[in-house]
Protein backbone atom coordinates (compact mmCIF):
# COMPACT_ATOMS: atom_id res chain seq x y z
CA UNK A 1 0.00 0.00 0.00
CA UNK A 2 2.82 2.37 0.91
CA UNK A 3 4.49 1.64 -2.45
CA UNK A 4 1.26 2.43 -4.32
CA UNK A 5 0.83 5.71 -2.46
CA UNK A 6 4.38 6.77 -3.25
CA UNK A 7 3.94 5.66 -6.88
CA UNK A 8 0.72 7.69 -7.13
CA UNK A 9 2.46 10.83 -5.91
CA UNK A 10 5.36 10.29 -8.33
CA UNK A 11 2.97 9.77 -11.27
CA UNK A 12 1.09 12.92 -10.30
CA UNK A 13 4.29 14.95 -10.11
CA UNK A 14 5.44 13.54 -13.46
CA UNK A 15 2.13 14.54 -15.08
CA UNK A 16 2.27 18.04 -13.64
CA UNK A 17 5.86 18.37 -14.75
CA UNK A 18 4.76 17.32 -18.24
CA UNK A 19 2.93 20.66 -18.33
CA UNK A 20 5.19 22.64 -15.98
CA UNK A 21 8.92 21.96 -16.09
CA UNK A 22 11.21 21.78 -13.08
CA UNK A 23 11.92 25.49 -13.23
CA UNK A 24 8.23 26.34 -12.99
CA UNK A 25 6.78 28.08 -9.94
CA UNK A 26 3.60 25.99 -10.20
CA UNK A 27 3.31 23.77 -7.09
CA UNK A 28 2.18 20.17 -7.54
CA UNK A 29 -0.86 19.41 -5.38
CA UNK A 30 -2.16 15.96 -4.48
CA UNK A 31 -4.51 14.34 -1.99
CA UNK A 32 -1.44 13.95 0.24
CA UNK A 33 -0.53 17.63 0.53
CA UNK A 34 -3.68 19.56 -0.50
CA UNK A 35 -5.14 19.98 2.99
CA UNK A 36 -1.86 21.11 4.53
CA UNK A 37 -0.67 23.34 1.69
CA UNK A 38 -3.96 24.93 0.64
CA UNK A 39 -6.91 24.41 2.99
CA UNK A 40 -5.11 24.84 6.34
CA UNK A 41 -2.75 27.60 5.20
CA UNK A 42 -3.23 31.33 5.54
CA UNK A 43 -2.04 31.88 1.97
CA UNK A 44 -4.28 32.77 -0.93
CA UNK A 45 -4.04 30.14 -3.67
CA UNK A 46 -4.89 29.85 -7.35
CA UNK A 47 -5.34 26.18 -8.21
CA UNK A 48 -5.73 24.68 -11.68
CA UNK A 49 -7.54 21.34 -11.95
CA UNK A 50 -6.40 19.74 -15.19
CA UNK A 51 -6.10 16.52 -17.19
CA UNK A 52 -2.85 15.68 -19.01
CA UNK A 53 -4.67 14.81 -22.26
CA UNK A 54 -6.64 18.09 -22.33
CA UNK A 55 -5.68 20.35 -25.24
CA UNK A 56 -6.95 23.47 -23.49
CA UNK A 57 -4.80 22.61 -20.45
CA UNK A 58 -1.73 22.35 -22.66
CA UNK A 59 -2.56 25.72 -24.24
CA UNK A 60 -3.02 27.31 -20.82
CA UNK A 61 0.23 25.91 -19.37
CA UNK A 62 2.70 28.60 -20.57
CA UNK A 63 0.40 31.44 -19.45
CA UNK A 64 -0.25 29.74 -16.11
CA UNK A 65 3.49 29.27 -15.56
CA UNK A 66 4.14 32.94 -16.37
CA UNK A 67 1.47 33.98 -13.87
CA UNK A 68 3.01 31.71 -11.22
CA UNK A 69 6.41 33.31 -11.73
CA UNK A 70 4.94 36.82 -11.50
CA UNK A 71 2.90 36.01 -8.38
CA UNK A 72 5.76 34.31 -6.50
CA UNK A 73 6.03 35.79 -3.01
CA UNK A 74 2.52 37.26 -3.21
CA UNK A 75 0.06 34.49 -4.01
CA UNK A 76 0.65 30.76 -4.35
CA UNK A 77 -0.12 28.95 -7.60
CA UNK A 78 -0.77 25.20 -7.77
CA UNK A 79 -2.00 22.48 -10.12
CA UNK A 80 -3.92 19.24 -9.55
CA UNK A 81 -3.89 16.36 -12.05
CA UNK A 82 -7.53 15.28 -11.72
CA UNK A 83 -6.94 12.18 -13.82
CA UNK A 84 -4.80 10.90 -10.97
CA UNK A 85 -6.29 12.81 -8.01
CA UNK A 86 -9.96 12.10 -8.77
CA UNK A 87 -11.16 12.56 -5.23
CA UNK A 88 -10.00 16.20 -5.28
CA UNK A 89 -11.81 16.75 -8.56
CA UNK A 90 -15.01 15.32 -7.07
CA UNK A 91 -14.63 17.26 -3.82
CA UNK A 92 -14.45 20.56 -5.70
CA UNK A 93 -17.06 19.66 -8.33
CA UNK A 94 -14.65 19.83 -11.28
CA UNK A 95 -16.70 19.08 -14.40
CA UNK A 96 -14.46 20.36 -17.18
CA UNK A 97 -10.80 21.03 -17.89
CA UNK A 98 -9.04 23.20 -17.09
CA UNK A 99 -10.97 24.48 -14.06
CA UNK A 100 -9.26 27.23 -12.05
CA UNK A 101 -10.34 28.01 -8.49
CA UNK A 102 -9.20 30.73 -6.11
CA UNK A 103 -8.92 29.68 -2.47
CA UNK A 104 -9.23 32.90 -0.49
CA UNK A 105 -10.44 33.68 3.01
CA UNK A 106 -13.03 30.86 3.12
CA UNK A 107 -11.09 27.82 1.91
CA UNK A 108 -14.23 25.68 2.05
CA UNK A 109 -15.87 27.83 -0.62
CA UNK A 110 -13.28 28.57 -3.30
CA UNK A 111 -14.30 30.95 -6.04
CA UNK A 112 -14.19 29.78 -9.65
CA UNK A 113 -11.97 31.91 -11.87
CA UNK A 114 -13.70 32.69 -15.19
CA UNK A 115 -11.58 35.52 -16.57
CA UNK A 116 -9.16 35.57 -19.54
CA UNK A 117 -6.81 32.60 -19.73
CA UNK A 118 -3.73 34.73 -19.99
CA UNK A 119 -0.95 35.49 -17.51
CA UNK A 120 -2.21 39.07 -17.20
CA UNK A 121 -5.80 37.94 -16.62
CA UNK A 122 -4.77 35.42 -13.98
CA UNK A 123 -2.61 38.00 -12.18
CA UNK A 124 -5.46 40.50 -12.24
CA UNK A 125 -7.93 37.92 -10.90
CA UNK A 126 -5.54 36.88 -8.13
CA UNK A 127 -4.97 40.42 -6.90
CA UNK A 128 -8.69 41.20 -7.00
CA UNK A 129 -9.24 38.19 -4.76
CA UNK A 130 -6.40 39.27 -2.47
CA UNK A 131 -7.87 42.77 -2.21
CA UNK A 132 -11.29 41.34 -1.37
CA UNK A 133 -9.73 39.11 1.34
CA UNK A 134 -7.78 42.03 2.81
CA UNK A 135 -10.86 44.26 2.94
CA UNK A 136 -12.81 41.40 4.51
CA UNK A 137 -10.39 41.37 7.44
CA UNK A 138 -11.40 44.93 8.34
CA UNK A 139 -15.07 44.26 7.80
CA UNK A 140 -15.38 45.89 4.39
CA UNK A 141 -16.66 44.53 1.13
CA UNK A 142 -14.84 44.87 -2.19
CA UNK A 143 -16.72 46.95 -4.75
CA UNK A 144 -16.30 44.22 -7.37
CA UNK A 145 -16.09 40.44 -7.02
CA UNK A 146 -12.84 38.63 -6.34
CA UNK A 147 -11.19 36.57 -9.05
CA UNK A 148 -13.92 36.15 -11.62
CA UNK A 149 -12.58 38.74 -13.99
CA UNK A 150 -15.56 38.56 -16.36
CA UNK A 151 -14.09 40.10 -19.49
CA UNK A 152 -16.71 42.67 -20.34
CA UNK A 153 -19.64 40.36 -21.16
CA UNK A 154 -22.08 42.06 -18.77
CA UNK A 155 -22.94 44.66 -21.40
CA UNK A 156 -24.40 42.01 -23.70
CA UNK A 157 -27.85 41.52 -22.17
CA UNK A 158 -29.70 38.47 -23.36
CA UNK A 159 -26.47 36.71 -24.30
CA UNK A 160 -25.53 35.40 -20.87
CA UNK A 161 -26.63 31.79 -21.38
CA UNK A 162 -24.50 29.25 -23.26
CA UNK A 163 -25.67 29.05 -26.86
CA UNK A 164 -27.23 32.50 -26.66
CA UNK A 165 -26.75 35.48 -28.96
CA UNK A 166 -28.71 36.66 -31.98
CA UNK A 167 -25.85 35.88 -34.38
CA UNK A 168 -24.84 32.55 -32.85
CA UNK A 169 -26.21 29.66 -34.93
CA UNK A 170 -27.85 26.96 -32.83
CA UNK A 171 -26.52 23.57 -33.93
CA UNK A 172 -27.76 20.07 -33.13
CA UNK A 173 -27.57 16.55 -34.54
CA UNK A 174 -30.25 17.31 -37.13
CA UNK A 175 -28.58 20.32 -38.79
CA UNK A 176 -24.84 20.03 -38.04
CA UNK A 177 -23.93 18.19 -41.23
CA UNK A 178 -25.98 20.43 -43.51
CA UNK A 179 -24.99 23.77 -41.98
CA UNK A 180 -21.36 23.12 -41.05
CA UNK A 181 -19.89 20.07 -42.79
CA UNK A 182 -21.56 20.63 -46.17
CA UNK A 183 -20.81 24.36 -46.16
CA UNK A 184 -18.01 25.98 -48.13
CA UNK A 185 -17.76 28.67 -45.44
CA UNK A 186 -15.46 28.61 -42.40
CA UNK A 187 -17.10 27.91 -39.03
CA UNK A 188 -16.15 28.11 -35.37
CA UNK A 189 -18.26 25.82 -33.20
CA UNK A 190 -18.53 25.88 -29.42
CA UNK A 191 -19.36 22.51 -27.83
CA UNK A 192 -20.90 23.38 -24.46
CA UNK A 193 -23.00 22.11 -21.56
CA UNK A 194 -25.71 24.34 -20.03
CA UNK A 195 -24.48 23.62 -16.46
CA UNK A 196 -20.83 24.44 -17.23
CA UNK A 197 -19.53 27.52 -15.41
CA UNK A 198 -16.84 28.23 -18.02
CA UNK A 199 -19.50 28.00 -20.76
CA UNK A 200 -21.62 30.58 -18.95
CA UNK A 201 -18.61 32.89 -18.69
CA UNK A 202 -17.84 32.43 -22.38
CA UNK A 203 -21.44 32.97 -23.54
CA UNK A 204 -21.51 36.81 -23.76
CA UNK A 205 -18.05 36.89 -25.36
CA UNK A 206 -19.05 34.25 -27.92
CA UNK A 207 -22.23 36.18 -28.73
CA UNK A 208 -20.32 39.44 -29.13
CA UNK A 209 -17.71 37.81 -31.35
CA UNK A 210 -20.44 36.25 -33.52
CA UNK A 211 -21.90 39.71 -34.17
CA UNK A 212 -18.50 41.23 -34.96
CA UNK A 213 -17.64 38.40 -37.35
CA UNK A 214 -21.00 38.39 -39.12
CA UNK A 215 -20.43 38.10 -42.86
CA UNK A 216 -16.83 36.89 -42.36
CA UNK A 217 -17.16 33.68 -40.37
CA UNK A 218 -20.06 31.83 -38.81
CA UNK A 219 -20.08 30.98 -35.10
CA UNK A 220 -22.23 28.14 -33.85
CA UNK A 221 -23.06 26.52 -30.51
CA UNK A 222 -23.74 22.81 -29.99
CA UNK A 223 -25.22 21.55 -26.70
CA UNK A 224 -23.01 18.50 -26.17
CA UNK A 225 -24.97 17.55 -23.05
CA UNK A 226 -28.19 17.07 -25.02
CA UNK A 227 -26.75 16.14 -28.44
CA UNK A 228 -24.31 13.24 -28.61
CA UNK A 229 -23.52 12.44 -32.27
CA UNK A 230 -20.96 15.14 -33.03
CA UNK A 231 -19.73 15.41 -29.46
CA UNK A 232 -18.75 11.77 -29.81
CA UNK A 233 -17.30 12.13 -33.28
CA UNK A 234 -14.99 14.97 -32.20
CA UNK A 235 -14.18 13.36 -28.80
CA UNK A 236 -15.40 16.29 -26.72
CA UNK A 237 -14.18 15.62 -23.18
CA UNK A 238 -14.35 19.05 -21.57
CA UNK A 239 -16.51 22.16 -21.80
CA UNK A 240 -16.39 24.48 -23.51
CA UNK A 241 -14.43 23.05 -26.44
CA UNK A 242 -14.18 25.26 -29.52
CA UNK A 243 -13.28 23.83 -32.92
CA UNK A 244 -12.50 25.60 -36.17
CA UNK A 245 -13.81 24.13 -39.42
CA UNK A 246 -11.92 25.69 -42.32
CA UNK A 247 -13.54 26.69 -45.61
CA UNK A 248 -13.90 23.78 -48.02
CA UNK A 249 -13.18 20.27 -46.73
CA UNK A 250 -13.96 19.86 -43.04
CA UNK A 251 -12.56 16.42 -42.29
CA UNK A 252 -10.05 17.58 -39.69
CA UNK A 253 -11.25 20.51 -37.53
CA UNK A 254 -8.67 22.40 -35.52
CA UNK A 255 -8.88 23.10 -31.77
CA UNK A 256 -9.22 26.78 -30.89
CA UNK A 257 -6.31 27.78 -28.68
CA UNK A 258 -6.80 31.54 -28.37
CA UNK A 259 -8.13 33.85 -25.63
CA UNK A 260 -11.69 33.39 -24.42
CA UNK A 261 -12.83 36.95 -24.86
CA UNK A 262 -14.54 38.56 -27.85
CA UNK A 263 -11.53 40.52 -29.08
CA UNK A 264 -9.28 37.44 -28.89
CA UNK A 265 -11.82 35.26 -30.70
CA UNK A 266 -12.31 37.88 -33.42
CA UNK A 267 -8.55 38.33 -33.92
CA UNK A 268 -7.98 34.56 -34.12
CA UNK A 269 -10.88 34.08 -36.53
CA UNK A 270 -9.73 36.99 -38.71
CA UNK A 271 -6.30 35.40 -39.05
CA UNK A 272 -7.86 32.08 -40.04
CA UNK A 273 -10.17 33.82 -42.49
CA UNK A 274 -7.18 35.52 -44.12
CA UNK A 275 -5.37 32.18 -44.34
CA UNK A 276 -8.28 30.57 -46.17
CA UNK A 277 -8.91 33.53 -48.49
CA UNK A 278 -7.92 33.18 -52.16
CA UNK A 279 -4.70 34.81 -53.33
CA UNK A 280 -5.13 38.37 -54.63
CA UNK A 281 -5.49 38.74 -58.38
CA UNK A 282 -2.47 40.06 -60.24
CA UNK A 283 -3.97 42.56 -62.70
CA UNK A 284 -2.48 44.32 -65.70
CA UNK A 285 -2.90 48.09 -65.61
CA UNK A 286 -5.15 48.64 -68.61
CA UNK A 287 -7.24 51.52 -67.27
CA UNK A 288 -8.12 53.72 -64.26
CA UNK A 289 -10.65 51.27 -62.85
CA UNK A 290 -7.95 48.62 -62.35
CA UNK A 291 -5.78 50.96 -60.28
CA UNK A 292 -8.77 52.15 -58.28
CA UNK A 293 -9.86 48.60 -57.42
CA UNK A 294 -6.39 47.45 -56.34
CA UNK A 295 -4.95 50.57 -54.70
CA UNK A 296 -7.77 52.57 -53.11
CA UNK A 297 -8.85 51.18 -49.77
CA UNK A 298 -5.89 48.76 -49.59
CA UNK A 299 -2.97 49.27 -47.18
CA UNK A 300 -0.56 49.02 -50.13
CA UNK A 301 -0.57 48.12 -53.79
CA UNK A 302 2.47 46.42 -55.25
CA UNK A 303 3.16 47.71 -58.77
CA UNK A 304 5.63 45.90 -61.02
CA UNK A 305 6.81 47.30 -64.36
CA UNK A 306 7.98 44.50 -66.62
CA UNK A 307 10.23 44.84 -69.69
CA UNK A 308 8.69 45.56 -73.09
CA UNK A 309 7.49 42.39 -74.78
CA UNK A 310 10.21 42.76 -77.44
CA UNK A 311 12.84 42.75 -74.69
CA UNK A 312 11.29 39.88 -72.72
CA UNK A 313 9.05 37.62 -74.80
CA UNK A 314 6.04 35.63 -73.57
CA UNK A 315 8.04 32.87 -71.83
CA UNK A 316 10.13 35.42 -69.96
CA UNK A 317 7.10 37.55 -69.03
CA UNK A 318 5.08 34.58 -67.84
CA UNK A 319 7.93 33.59 -65.54
CA UNK A 320 7.84 37.07 -63.98
CA UNK A 321 4.04 36.91 -63.60
CA UNK A 322 4.17 33.43 -62.06
CA UNK A 323 6.72 34.61 -59.49
CA UNK A 324 4.61 37.67 -58.63
CA UNK A 325 1.50 35.49 -58.24
CA UNK A 326 3.35 33.26 -55.77
CA UNK A 327 4.43 36.32 -53.81
CA UNK A 328 0.81 37.49 -53.72
CA UNK A 329 -0.23 34.11 -52.29
CA UNK A 330 2.51 34.23 -49.66
CA UNK A 331 1.58 37.72 -48.48
CA UNK A 332 -2.20 37.49 -48.96
CA UNK A 333 -2.83 38.11 -45.26
CA UNK A 334 -1.56 41.66 -45.77
CA UNK A 335 -4.51 42.38 -48.10
CA UNK A 336 -2.37 44.23 -50.62
CA UNK A 337 -3.33 44.94 -54.22
CA UNK A 338 -1.10 43.53 -56.98
CA UNK A 339 -0.62 45.23 -60.38
CA UNK A 340 1.74 45.10 -63.33
CA UNK A 341 2.37 47.13 -66.44
CA UNK A 342 4.58 46.90 -69.50
CA UNK A 343 7.48 49.34 -69.56
CA UNK A 344 6.45 52.52 -71.37
CA UNK A 345 2.71 51.73 -71.39
CA UNK A 346 1.96 54.03 -68.41
CA UNK A 347 4.70 56.69 -68.46
CA UNK A 348 2.92 59.13 -66.09
CA UNK A 349 2.45 56.41 -63.48
CA UNK A 350 6.07 55.32 -63.79
CA UNK A 351 7.19 58.91 -63.29
CA UNK A 352 4.92 59.44 -60.24
CA UNK A 353 6.38 56.45 -58.39
CA UNK A 354 9.95 57.00 -59.51
CA UNK A 355 10.25 54.10 -61.94
CA UNK A 356 10.72 56.13 -65.13
CA UNK A 357 14.07 55.16 -66.58
CA UNK A 358 14.68 52.99 -63.50
CA UNK A 359 15.55 49.88 -65.50
CA UNK A 360 13.21 46.95 -65.95
CA UNK A 361 11.82 44.88 -64.36
CA UNK A 362 11.16 47.18 -61.40
CA UNK A 363 8.78 47.32 -58.44
CA UNK A 364 7.29 49.91 -56.09
CA UNK A 365 4.91 49.58 -53.14
CA UNK A 366 2.40 52.43 -53.08
CA UNK A 367 0.20 53.75 -50.27
CA UNK A 368 -2.50 55.88 -51.87
CA UNK A 369 -3.81 56.89 -48.43
CA UNK A 370 -0.42 58.21 -47.26
CA UNK A 371 0.65 59.46 -50.69
CA UNK A 372 3.97 57.61 -50.47
CA UNK A 373 5.86 54.83 -52.20
CA UNK A 374 8.89 52.60 -51.61
CA UNK A 375 11.23 51.12 -54.23
CA UNK A 376 12.50 47.61 -54.56
CA UNK A 377 16.24 48.24 -54.46
CA UNK A 378 17.22 44.58 -54.33
CA UNK A 379 17.21 42.22 -57.30
CA UNK A 380 13.92 41.52 -59.04
CA UNK A 381 14.04 37.88 -57.93
CA UNK A 382 12.12 35.69 -55.52
CA UNK A 383 14.64 36.31 -52.73
CA UNK A 384 14.95 40.05 -53.42
CA UNK A 385 11.21 40.62 -53.63
CA UNK A 386 10.54 38.47 -50.56
CA UNK A 387 12.99 40.51 -48.49
CA UNK A 388 11.45 43.76 -49.74
CA UNK A 389 7.90 42.61 -48.90
CA UNK A 390 8.96 41.22 -45.53
CA UNK A 391 10.30 44.64 -44.57
CA UNK A 392 7.07 46.28 -45.74
CA UNK A 393 4.95 43.82 -43.73
CA UNK A 394 6.99 44.72 -40.64
CA UNK A 395 6.44 48.45 -41.27
CA UNK A 396 10.06 49.11 -42.16
CA UNK A 397 11.78 50.63 -45.18
CA UNK A 398 12.35 54.14 -46.53
CA UNK A 399 9.56 55.90 -48.42
CA UNK A 400 9.18 58.89 -50.72
CA UNK A 401 6.19 61.12 -51.50
CA UNK A 402 4.31 60.28 -54.69
CA UNK A 403 5.45 62.83 -57.23
CA UNK A 404 2.66 65.25 -57.94
CA UNK A 405 0.98 64.37 -54.65
CA UNK A 406 -1.25 61.59 -56.02
CA UNK A 407 -1.28 58.81 -58.58
CA UNK A 408 -2.04 60.17 -62.06
CA UNK A 409 -4.91 58.94 -64.18
CA UNK A 410 -3.60 56.02 -66.19
CA UNK A 411 -4.15 55.46 -69.90
CA UNK A 412 -6.63 52.96 -71.30
CA UNK A 413 -4.73 50.39 -73.31
CA UNK A 414 -5.27 46.94 -74.80
CA UNK A 415 -4.46 44.05 -72.47
CA UNK A 416 -1.54 41.78 -73.35
CA UNK A 417 -2.73 38.86 -75.49
CA UNK A 418 -0.27 36.42 -73.97
CA UNK A 419 1.73 36.06 -77.16
CA UNK A 420 5.25 36.97 -78.23
CA UNK A 421 5.86 40.47 -79.51
CA UNK A 422 6.60 41.11 -83.17
CA UNK A 423 8.52 43.89 -84.85
CA UNK A 424 6.35 46.06 -87.15
CA UNK A 425 6.47 44.85 -90.76
CA UNK A 426 7.92 47.41 -93.20
CA UNK A 427 5.68 47.86 -96.24
CA UNK A 428 7.11 47.92 -99.78
CA UNK A 429 7.10 51.42 -101.26
CA UNK A 430 5.67 51.94 -104.75
CA UNK A 431 7.43 54.99 -106.21
CA UNK A 432 4.57 55.52 -108.68
CA UNK A 433 2.32 56.33 -105.73
CA UNK A 434 4.62 59.08 -104.47
CA UNK A 435 4.74 62.48 -106.13
CA UNK A 436 8.36 63.40 -106.57
CA UNK A 437 10.31 65.83 -108.66
CA UNK A 438 10.76 64.01 -112.05
CA UNK A 439 14.55 64.30 -111.85
CA UNK A 440 14.62 62.92 -108.32
CA UNK A 441 12.26 60.14 -109.33
CA UNK A 442 14.53 59.22 -112.27
CA UNK A 443 17.56 59.16 -109.95
CA UNK A 444 15.77 56.81 -107.59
Amino acid sequence: MMFRAVLGVLVSIACVQALYDGDSNVIELTTTNFQKEVVKSNDLWIVEFFAPWCGHCKSLAPEYAKAAKALKGFIKVGAVNVDDQRSLGQEYNVQGFPTIKIFGTDKKKPEEYSGPRTAEGLIDGAFKAARAAALGRIGKKASSGGGGGSSGGANNKGNSEPGGGKDVVKLDDSNFEELVLNSDEPWMVEFYAPWCGHCKSLAPEWAKAASELKGKMKLGAYDADAQKTYAGRYQIRGFPTIKYFAAGKKDDPQDYDGPRDASGIVAWASDKSADSAPAPELSEIVGPEVVKASCEGQPLCIISVLPHILDCQSKCRKQHLEMLTKMGEKYKRQRWGWLWAEAGSQPKLEEAIGLGGFGYPAMAAVSVKKGKFAHLRLSFSQDGINEFLRELAAGRGSTEPIRGGALPKVEKIEAWDGKDGKLPVEEDINLDDIELDPIAKEEL
